[in-house]
């Protein structure tokens, strides 16, 4: 059902059963999947909404990015299937001719919710109220982000982790585990999303032993890496933990007021 009152841009692209409510405005360069809802008020233009995706009211997709160097050149967002954006919340498009900022499959942006230009959001990735994101962010498959937390433009969030609220990072948050404060201290593993996720108990207690290698006084990062290595049985998570923090450019928090650069 699409209410009279809707603005719809004459190139949109609106798929099947798509429900669009009164005053939304669909603008200019946006194509509509399937089953998607837009709620009244909403704002959409340069963006790409996947299948079955709920988008709120006076929520924001495809706008143009907040990056002084944007010309106006042709980019998007694009947000995948089944998702759920809520009201207030806002995803830029990218800049850079061609780019384009994505959220994956089943994320949930809750309310006032910021995603910057050229961000990538992996699947299921819950971004709750107030989080808010820099440009060219990467957060893993599964992260949690919680309210009011902030990030800087570039830092990487690994994969199924969880940030607690009110949380501030500027470098990398390592997969798989706990971070809390500003910044974002490790304080043990995310054994209960890991567990929710069908990751074994066995490779819960490696990765428990990996952080404890990483964050131990008697090691460098790098030399961490390579004990972790050495010491603990192969195991997929544990390879991915380790080449997280090996790709790092901005460093990994690890603990407060120390140089955690590897």
């Amino acid at each position: 059902m699409i209410d009279k009152r809707a603005i719809i841009s004459d190139d949109a692209i609106v798929g099947n059963n798509v429900t669009i409510g009164a005053n939304a405005v669909i603008g200019e360069n946006v194509k509509l999947g399937d089953n998607v809802i837009i709620m009244p008020n909403a704002y959409l233009e340069h963006c790409e909404i996947g299948e079955g995706t709920v988008i709120s009211p006076f929520a924001s997709i495809g706008t143009a990015p907040q990056d002084l160097g944007y010309k106006n050149e042709p980019t998007k967002s694009i947000i995948g299937k089944n998702c759920i954006i809520k009201e207030y919340a806002t995803v830029n498009r990218a800049s850079g001719e061609g780019n384009a900022t994505v959220v994956g499959d089943k994320c949930l942006l809750m309310t006032s919710s910021h995603v910057a230009h050229n961000c990538v959001l992996e699947n299921e990735v819950i971004m709750a109220n107030l989080a808010t994101i820099g440009g060219h962010c990467h957060i893993g498959f599964g992260a949690f982000l919680g309210g009011m937390s902030v990030f800087h433009q570039n830092v990487r969030i690994g994969e199924m982790c969880i940030i607690s609220g009110f949380s501030a990072a500027r470098m990398d948050c390592l997969p798989y585990v706990k971070g809390e404060g500003r910044p974002p201290i490790p304080h043990g593993i995310n054994a209960i999303g890991l567990k929710r996720r069908g990751v074994s108990a066995e490779t819960r207690e490696h990765l428990k032993e990996a952080l404890k290698i990483l964050k131990s006084e008697k090691y460098l990062i790098t030399k961490a890496c390579d004990v972790i290595e050495q010491e603990i049985p192969n195991d997929e998570y544990v390879t991915k933990f380790v080449q997280f923090i090996r790709e790092s450019k901005r460093g990994i928090t690890l603990r407060k007021a120390e140089n955690t650069m590897c």
